[in-house]
């Protein structure tokens, strides 16, 4: 039997083995036996059908004007990939994939509108003033929306959890004449990507939330918040691809966006993804085709930029996808609770907080108490109190937000009696729900801002006593105010992906407000929440889609990007904690913010919206774009460029830096464009020449530069190109970084020491997931086009090893830096099981840009050699 995997493994046993385990990060995961095939454009499926029929089950069909195909579960896992070879080499066969499952991003929730199941939102002070949403301000919405503009005509599909539609500011109901008015439920209540979808006409989400959330953001009706949508007046089309727990599979989101296609939706949109780095992933090549058919497709870049460069994800990668990068929004809007202090007996005054769980904070009114008065340590409250610490059941215990986790403060407070506990945050971005459900003796625990907190610390170190008073959550009043973030407001989210892909194709695309956004939520769970992540960024860029539409009465998938990428506006680097006197890289907010007006009323089209000068071995050295008038005037226009900041991938290991962590530089290319002042005459056209030369950097570390070529018209237009290039060879980068040996039966997948193994296997076609069989693994530092799982026989004393070719499973393609491996019972490619014996495997990856049918184009690590017997079939056992 032969497996594959990509897992997570942190490996805490074998810490010291691996230098950069953490560095590994996977949100997809490999169905075992279960694979998609695509047919032939012109093949009778019939043959396929009749060919598995007593070997496996149709899981799904896809049968589809742009993709026909289907996913199948073979029933024998032990054999198969023995199947699926057979499978694959049928005339009617055009491509067969392993199934993949991915997750939805691990968006940050900020706050809901409820607790304990029941919702607070009731009688909200609103102190937003009328047209200010923030994320729309930023994106110019606001300007579109004014005009009266406002995405009506528009259908836009939603891949995601299902939509609550019996929100009322989603409409109250699902079907024609609604808000939400077409779309399916692929997957049912139960589904968790690995079992078989069950499908339910109906779309509605009431255990998820994020896709109501991503409904909210494109199309909210008017509600007590005092918020919209995007485009209010779009039809939405909800299209349910996860359950209430779990991921979804390629299977499953390939038939959601081709129902969504065959539908009739203008614009499809998802918030979804996988670290990928390559666009052959079955998912990212079927929503390209719906791209070249005409319907544009934006797809969240990822909430993975801790990881660093080429950390691209799928189906974002796709060729002609659009990946929206987020930005933090430039307010916090917070929904707190209204309560009370006073200090030293005086008068009482006001003060709101964040809702944690536990919430039973009704009718409390106790003294606060500090562990420390220090407002700048990180680790406040991490450690053990001190044993002079006071009963803390009569105080509530306020402790600054830090590096250790909410439960360990609370444990620790708890230690001396705490029930009570209110954290004040360590950045100004308003203050979030805090989760300590499980600690014991703890009943209440909410959050309010630094500034807050802060002033109270002044007042305990004083020597004051500061009494806070509680009502009842769920009837005390509720403010909604928004606080502004002069900290990341308005610059790329540090969560927010970075790129490019492993082929040096610009990624992300577009950017916008993703971080700390209001929407809907379901109205079982609380009604609205917010959320932080590239999630929530990608839907308003779809709802901004529909408002250009409705101006420029085109949904060309081009024509949109184009406009939007061009118009957009880049901004400064900021690590989280600081801005820097240097644009961000492309790699990581790609044109910029979008700017929806400027976009809808520009009268200046570029016939690209990127250049990609990939990396030194692969150079081109000029690159052409074409400027069109669409104006009735004459346009001068003025060209330059201006540098981002350039970001090295590499600083002495062989993975990539984590960011904030890895290195930036103001080193710049050098742009020479054959025109920097030119005359396009109306409805004419002229054709720039852009040639670049690297910035002079180390390339051993692949520095990746970036910029935008800049054109300021006499018309009014203000427009950017984002290029990009590396310096050094993405095919000499390592991608291997260890190959090893372990047990099938250990969870952890552990390297086998000693010099030597052995193992008896199961009876050729009898091996079950309880038997004990070899596991060859592998961690990549960087992606790999294919990696070779081989079987070597060992030789003697008087001979040599004898390469006899890969195991069955072999080889792994596409893949991005993770931890892959192959369970392997004996069984070879062509069926036959290996004579017992000495063996060990060759794992080969193959770099970047290699030619696979060079030997020197690969890492190679060989494991520790293992012998092998089998049981007989009236003996069988685990090894």
């Amino acid at each position: 039997m032969v497996r594959t995997g990509a897992f997570l493994p942190l490996l805490a046993s074998a810490a010291g083995f691996f230098s950069q385990a953490e560095a590994v990060k996977t949100e997809s995961k490999i169905l075992q036996g279960n694979y998609i095939v695509e047919f032939n454009d012109a093949a009778d499926s019939a043959e396929f059908f009749n060919h598995i029929e007593s070997v496996a089950e149709t899981r799904m069909t896809l049968n589809h004007t742009l993709f026909r195909g289907a996913s199948i579960q073979f029933k024998d896992l032990a054999n198969a990939e023995v199947q699926a070879s057979k499978a694959a080499a049928l005339g009617s066969v055009k491509r067969m994939w392993p199934n993949k499952v991915y997750y939805l991003p691990k968006d940050e929730v900020v706050w809901t509108g409820s607790v304990g199941g029941q919702s607070y939102i009731h009688s909200v002070k609103r102190q937003l003033g009328n047209d200010t949403f923030s994320p729309h301000v930023m994106t110019q919405v606001d300007k579109l929306r004014a005009k009266g503009i406002t995405g009506k005509g528009v259908k836009i599909g939603v891949i995601d959890s299902g939509t609550d539609y019996t929100h009322p500011a989603l409409g109250g109901g699902f079907g024609p004449g609604y808000l939400v008015s077409y779309g399916t439920d692929i997957v049912g209540d139960d589904y968790n990507g690995d079992n078989t979808p069950v499908p339910d006409p109906d779309p509605y989400d009431g255990c998820g939330g994020h896709g109501t959330h991503v409904a909210g953001i494109i199309a909210a009706q008017a509600n007590e918040l005092g918020f919209t949508g995007a485009a209010p007046d779009v039809t939405l089309g909800s299209y349910r691809v996860f359950g209430c727990t779990g991921g979804a599979a390629n299977d499953v989101l390939i038939e959601a966006y081709m129902q969504a296609y065959e539908a009739g939706s203008d614009i499809i949109t998802a918030s979804i993804g996988g670290a990928s780095g390559w666009s052959e992933d079955p998912w990212a090549v079927a929503v390209s085709r719906i791209v070249d058919a005409g319907v544009p497709c934006t797809v969240s870049a990822g909430n993975d930029g801790e990881f660093g460069l080429f950390y691209a994800s799928t189906a974002s990668n796709g060729k002609k996808v659009t990946s929206i990068a987020s930005f933090d929004n430039e307010v916090t809007p917070l929904l707190l609770i209204e309560s009370t202090f006073a200090v030293d007996g005086g008068t009482e005054e006001t003060f709101g907080y964040a809702l944690g769980e536990p919430s039973n904070w009704a009718d409390v009114s106790l003294p606060l108490w500090a562990p420390s008065y220090d407002i700048t340590d990180p680790a406040t409250g991490c450690e053990p109190y001190p044993a002079d610490t006071p009963d803390l059941s009569g105080y509530v215990v306020l402790i600054r937000r830090g590096t250790c986790t909410f439960v360990e403060k609370a444990t620790n407070a708890a230690e001396f009696g705490a029930k009570y506990v209110m954290f004040y945050n360590n950045v100004r971005t308003g203050a979030n729900a805090a989760a300590v459900t499980g600690v014991e003796s703890i009943e209440g625990v909410g959050m309010v801002t630094a500034d807050q907190g802060e002033a109270w610390i002044a007042r305990l170190e004083a020597g004051s006593e500061v009494v806070v008073s509680f009502d009842d959550p769920l009837t005390a009043p509720v403010s909604l105010t928004q606080q502004r973030n002069n900290i990341t407001g308005g610059y790329p989210s540090t969560y927010t992906t970075w790129n490019p892909t492993f082929e040096m194709d610009i990624k992300p695309q577009l950017a916008s407000p993703g971080g700390m956004i209001l929407s809907t939520w379901p109205v079982v769970l609380g009604s609205y929440a917010v959320i932080s992540g590239t999630s929530m960024a990608c839907p308003l860029v779809a709802g901004i889609y529909a408002l250009v539409a409705n101006v420029r009465k085109t949904f060309d998938p081009f024509t949109i990007e184009s406009l939007l990428s061009a118009t957009a506006n880049p901004q400064l680097l900021n690590d989280g904690t600081a801005t820097y006197p240097v644009l961000a890289p492309v790699a990581q907010q790609g044109a910029g913010m979008v700017r929806a007006y400027d976009a809808a009323f520009a009268t200046t089209l570029l016939s690209k919206s990127s250049l990609a000068f990939n990396d030194t071995d692969y150079f081109v050295d000029t690159k052409n774009f074409t400027i069109t008038n669409l104006g009735d005037e004459d346009v001068t226009y003025e060209l330059g460029s201006v540098g981002a900041a350039a970001a090295y991938t590499f600083s002495g290991d062989i993975y990539p830096d984590f960011f904030p962590g890895l290195e930036l530089t103001e080193e710049f290319a050098i742009v020479e464009l054959s025109e920097t002042k030119i005359t396009v005459p109306a409805g004419g056209e002229a054709v720039i020449s852009v040639t670049v030369t690297p910035p002079e950097l180390d390339g051993s570390r692949l520095p990746v530069y970036s910029g935008y070529i800049t054109l300021n018209g006499t018309n009014g237009d203000s427009l950017s190109l984002p290029y990009n290039g590396a310096v050094g060879s993405l095919n000499s980068v390592q991608v291997l970084d260890i190959g090893y040996l372990s047990f099938s039966t250990d969870p952890q997948l552990t390297p086998i020491t000693g010099n030597n193994a052995s193992f008896v296997l199961p009876a050729p076609g009898t091996t079950t997931d309880e038997d004990t069989i070899p596991v060859a693994v592998s961690l990549l530092a960087f992606g790999s086009p294919q990696v070779h799982y081989k079987l070597v026989r060992v030789g003697g004393d008087n001979s040599t090893d004898e390469v006899l070719g890969d195991i069955f499973g072999s080889p792994l393609t596409y893949l991005s830096r993770d931890q892959y491996y192959l369970f392997w019972d004996g069984s070879m490619p062509d069926g036959s099981y290996a004579p017992a014996g000495t063996y060990k495997f060759s794992i080969e990856a193959l770099h970047v840009y290699g030619d696979a049918r060079d030997p020197a184009q690969y890492d190679v690590e060989e494991t520790i050699p293992f012998t092998v017997r089998y049981a007989a079939q009236t003996d069988r056992k685990s090894g």
